[in-house]
């Protein structure tokens, strides 16, 4: 759906556009059409393809089975790409490696911030060190889960009250998360989670209004009007995010103009504290209780349909989402021509 909006706000005037699926398999691939096809399959054939992690080699490659054997043919160059890969294996740095190995322009957060941005664990530590707020929170593995439950629940239970929520440290879209109230539903979220990631977030429960804002740029970021999201479900699960079509957003969010400036300033701060690039959603809670302020996430490829919360507060703040794609194209360019200056060699010999 991300990809889709994307798609139809491209000016083919400006760009040649090169559509590149990945199944669920992890299977690249390359044709007309893509998007359609790849929710409706149909007879027509469509390309294997890959890039290579070779800068000599720069490029999108067919790969091509001739006489039994696999074969690749150099489809086209590629000046940039631009990864809507919400998740593992595209958000979490995976994907911003290889492409920085072929060296290419990509739009979005480099490699380090995309893996500390999708790990809730680390990137909490990082905000801790820059005295950004967040949610008490302790971590588990899967092997502590595996081999000690009770031992792992215990350290929970002694780490505050219930309702506490269990997260995988990397995963989005509220995928693995689950509100426990007791033992028992403590059990069943920590197995739940364990499912998704090796690392396993345990966090205090906040009675919260839910602020998102949107941050733009490389060196010198800006950050959006801030939006308020009012979900379906008990939490913004991820049935109420994609699924039911009853959350609603607040645009812009009903807080003080104090707030409304910590959470913009708490934004660039924590984009900057990651070298975050291109584009970040950060989202926080406001305590209903208490009026207290906590960075919850930095998401670096946030939901991007027309209608979604990023977008949608970059439209509130004066910049419409065709004139958005347009300019991360730009940031991502801009951030190749700071990588060009990097020296690859060291020596007194340059040849």
């Amino acid at each position: 759906m991300s990809a889709r909006s994307v798609l139809s706000v491209l000016d083919p005037q400006k760009y040649e556009i090169i559509q590149i699926g990945i199944t669920h398999d992890g299977a690249w691939l390359v044709g007309d059409n893509l998007c359609e096809w790849m929710e409706h399959p149909d007879a027509k054939a469509r390309t294997s393809a890959t890039i290579l992690p070779d800068p000599s080699h720069s490029g999108l490659f067919a790969i091509q089975s001739i006489d039994h054997e696999s074969q690749i043919k150099l489809i086209t160059s590629l000046d940039v790409v631009f990864p809507v890969l919400h998740g593992s294996f595209g958000e979490d740095g995976t994907m911003q490696g290889l492409l920085e190995l072929a060296n290419i322009a990509y739009v979005g957060a480099g490699v380090l911030a995309s893996s500390v941005g999708m790990d809730k664990a680390l990137f909490k530590d990082v905000m801790r060190t820059h005295n950004i707020p967040v949610v008490d929170s302790v971590t588990a593995t899967r092997r502590q889960i595996s081999k000690d439950l009770e031992a792992v629940i215990s350290t929970v239970e002694k780490f505050g009250s219930y309702p506490v929520f269990v997260k995988p440290a990397n995963m989005g879209s509220s995928v693995g998360i689950t509100k426990c109230r007791n033992h028992s539903e403590l059990v069943e979220g920590l197995m739940d989670a364990a499912r998704y990631d090796r690392r396993i977030l345990i966090e205090h429960s906040v009675n919260a209004h839910e602020i998102e804002v949107s941050v733009l740029g490389n060196e010198d970021p800006r950050a959006s009007v801030p939006g308020e999201i009012l979900p379906s479900d008990e939490f913004y699960s991820y049935n109420a995010k994609y699924i039911d079509n009853a959350s609603k957003l607040l645009i812009p969010a009903p807080i003080s103009e104090s707030d409304s400036t910590m959470v913009r300033k708490f934004a660039v701060e924590a984009y900057k504290a990651i070298d975050c690039a291109g584009m970040a959603r950060v989202d926080f809670f406001i305590d209903k209780d208490t009026g207290e302020v906590f960075l919850n996430e930095l998401n670096t490829i946030p939901g991007f349909t027309k209608i979604s919360m990023y977008p949608k507060l970059w439209e509130a703040s004066g910049l419409p989402y065709a004139q958005l794609v347009d300019e991360l194209i730009s940031l991502a360019l801009e951030r190749q021509v700071e990588r060009d200056q990097i020296e690859r060699r060291f020596g007194s010999s340059r040849s």
